[in-house]
């Protein structure tokens, strides 16, 4: 029996379907290799029948889609049969190979036939069309002006205001260049102003006295004199305005304190500490962000073997503060409703800030490259001794986090409403196990040497941290029956660790018994 001409096998060794990349799918396509293939975020199935102009929008979509564009098989139904493209008219099959010309004409693409075999045993064709992304990222729009992008397995059309956010990504339009609207002097940080001025002559050398403020900023292009007025743009307003609000309402930031390690909803959302920066520029943000950071990551003291305490925080000050300031110097601001979040759950830290990764960064090479989102922004942040324009934030998130034996971060890109690049910062959660609070470090040395169980330093972290414990909160932490929880207490108690609070009648029968540490106040407090 000979073999059927129109269905040969696959020309290249076995190797994992989704790691092939576009071009490798287009210069390897054979009906066996399509047939395996499902829609995904390379490859669209079209039937012949498919009307050009409605086909054109797929062009918009691929030429959009970063970093490799996509194609179209054309000729495969939508249940992923192979109808193939013989049965329609010579007059539609030649509109279709003009698609690109006549509907999305700045769209770069290349076809080819693949000869198959249809669902009815005919000798028959694909049309495969190779979309190419635009190397110099524009935006190509069909001839109806409007643009597309491929998320997943889908086409969504962009709106006008995600065009445009394109389009400051990608260096075609500078959002920073742009009048911010507000008046200066008098809506200005001025002392904000001076320092950056003060620190950019003396930095450069120059001569105080023989260049003024405006002058300054509109050599750093952070606005422009015009008939001896001075108007300023969007990024000084980011830099300098009392509330940059009035031209970006989402520059601010929302810190979340969760309890647990997932975020819930409705009911049973389970944020502790619900709190928004949002006074003042963005170098006022980052300077009250840390301060609440600092209030809520703790720290840790471990007995050495020396019979010292050394402390340790959860998370090393250089990794979430680079990942903050990263976050507002390189956010969209061009998603101006949107606000940057910063979560805190037990096992790790989380920055979400809006906008996607600037065009040919990823997180595989993010330590290797940098593209500001906000250069000129970024810029002048490095006169006010908050970035180092070295294109060496990420690596040191990276190494101060390896100095510290924790997880390497997670650089992601995800989208939800709009594009977010998400940093996460994992702890080391045995440290909440194994190592003594810093609150109760002085007691518990005071007391003890390096004798505390697993579960005896749980209960103290978690007194340090809240306040108080009860036995039935000790069986749930530790685990044990309400007797063994109660032994456990009893010890430490015994040991001068801790006191009890509870009602002098009932003595041992107090169900609401609560133990404190040694010589510290009852109270209930959620950091």
């Amino acid at each position: 029996m000979k073999a059927n001409p129109y269905q040969p096998t696959l020309p290249f060794p076995e190797i994992s379907l989704p790691l092939l990349t576009v071009s490798e799918i287009y210069e390897r396509a054979n009906q066996t290799l399509l047939a395996q293939l499902k829609e995904d975020r390379r490859l669209e199935h079209k039937p012949v029948n498919v009307h050009a102009e409605t086909l054109g929008e797929y062009f918009s979509m691929w030429a959009n889609t970063v970093p490799d564009g996509g194609l179209i098989a054309i000729g495969i139904e939508n249940d992923g049969s192979m109808s193939g493209c013989m049965k329609a008219t010579i007059e539609h099959r030649n509109n279709l190979a003009k698609v690109g010309y006549n509907f999305c004409p700045r769209a770069r693409y290349e076809t080819r036939q693949v000869s198959i075999v249809n669902k009815n045993g005919e000798p028959d064709y694909l049309l495969l069309v190779r979309v190419y992304y635009r190397p110099d990222g524009a935006i190509v729009r069909t001839t109806k002006g409007k643009a597309y992008l491929r998320i997943g397995d889908s086409k969504r059309q962009l709106s006008e205001e995600e065009i445009r956010e394109f389009e400051i990504d990608r260096g075609q339009v500078s959002l920073e260049l742009e009048p911010c609207g507000l008046k200066y002097p008098d809506d200005f940080d001025m002392d904000l102003v001076h320092k950056y001025v003060y620190n950019f002559v003396t930095n450069r050398g120059l001569d105080i006295y023989d260049h003024g403020t405006e002058e300054i900023l509109q050599l750093t292009h952070l606005g422009r004199i015009k008939e001896d007025r001075f108007i300023p743009n969007n990024a000084c307003a980011l830099l300098f305005a009392k509330d940059p609000r009035e031209a970006f309402p989402g520059c601010k930031i929302r810190f979340l304190r969760f309890d647990g390690e997932q975020e819930r909803t409705g009911e049973k959302w389970n944020a502790v500490k619900d709190t928004w920066v949002d006074i003042g520029s963005a170098p006022r943000q980052i300077a009250a962000i840390e301060k609440v950071l600092e209030a809520q990551i703790r720290e840790f003291s471990g007995l050495g073997k020396d019979g010292i305490f050394y402390t340790v925080p959860e998370y090393p000050k250089e990794a979430w503060y680079e990942a903050v300031v990263n976050a507002c110097v390189h956010r969209s601001y061009g998603l101006s409703n949107m606000n940057i979040f910063v979560k805190m759950f037990d096992d790790r830290l989380v920055i979400e800030s809006p906008g996607g990764f600037m065009p040919l960064v990823t997180p595989e090479n993010i330590y290797e490259y940098s593209q500001p989102r906000n250069p000129h922004f970024f810029a002048a942040m490095f006169y006010l001794d908050l970035v180092k324009c070295a294109n060496e934030g990420t690596r040191r998130i990276r190494d101060s986090m390896a100095a510290m034996n924790l997880p390497l971060p997670k650089f992601e890109q995800k989208e939800i409403s709009a594009g977010l690049v998400r940093v996460t910062l994992q702890n080391d959660v045995k440290h909440r196990k194994v190592w003594i609070d810093k609150d109760a470090s002085a007691i518990v040395g005071e007391a003890i040497s390096n004798s505390l169980s697993d579960h005896e330093r749980r209960i103290i972290n978690f007194i340090a941290e809240h306040g108080n414990i009860s036995v039935s909160q000790a069986q749930r932490l530790t685990g044990k029956s309400w007797p063994a929880a109660s032994k456990l207490l009893k010890g430490l108690k015994t040991m001068g660790i801790l006191e009890d609070v509870r009602s002098a009648v009932l003595k041992d029968r107090d169900p609401g018994a609560r133990y404190i540490l040694r010589g510290s106040k009852f109270t209930s407090k959620s950091k």
